[in-house]
C-alpha cells in the first residue's frame, strides 16, 4: 500500500473547502427558516414585529449559501456571510439591549451568531491562502 502525501497547505485548503460547503448548506437552512417561518421565528426573538427583516436575511442567507455552494473557490461568498453576521449581530444586540419578551431568545441566537461568525472568519481567512 502507497500512500501520498498531501502539504499542509493543500489539506488547509481542502479542509477549508469543506467547512465552506458545509457553512453554504447551513445558509441555506436558516434562511429556509427565515423566509418560509419568520413569525415563527420572530416570536422566539421577540421581534414579531419584524417579520419583514426576518425575511429579507433569509434571502441574505439563501443568496450567500447559494453562492457558496456554486462556486470552486467560494472565497468572497464567505466573507460575505461574515458581513451578514455583523448584521444579525447588530440586530440581536439591539433586542437584548432593549430587552422584554424573546430576549433569552435573542441573547441565545447571539452566542449562536458568534460561534458561527468564528467559523466564517476562520474558513474566509483560510481559503484567502
Amino acid at each position: 500500500m502507497t500512500t501520498t502525501k498531501v502539504s499542509p497547505l493543500a489539506a488547509n485548503r481542502a479542509g477549508a473547502e469543506r467547512l465552506a460547503r458545509g457553512l453554504g448548506w447551513f445558509s441555506i437552512g436558516l434562511g429556509l427558516l427565515e423566509v418560509l417561518a419568520p413569525r415563527w421565528l420572530g416570536r422566539r426573538l421577540g421581534m414579531e414585529d419584524r417579520v419583514g427583516l426576518l425575511r429579507a436575511y433569509g434571502a441574505r442567507e439563501l443568496m450567500a449559501g447559494a453562492g457558496i455552494l456554486s462556486r470552486e473557490r467560494p472565497t468572497g461568498w464567505v466573507w460575505a456571510r461574515v458581513g451578514g453576521d455583523a448584521l444579525d449581530i447588530a440586530t440581536l444586540g439591539a433586542k437584548v439591549r432593549q430587552g422584554g419578551p424573546g430576549r433569552r431568545g435573542a441573547l441565545v441566537a447571539l452566542g449562536m451568531v458568534l460561534g458561527v461568525t468564528a467559523l466564517d472568519v476562520l474558513c474566509g481567512a483560510r481559503l484567502r491562502k
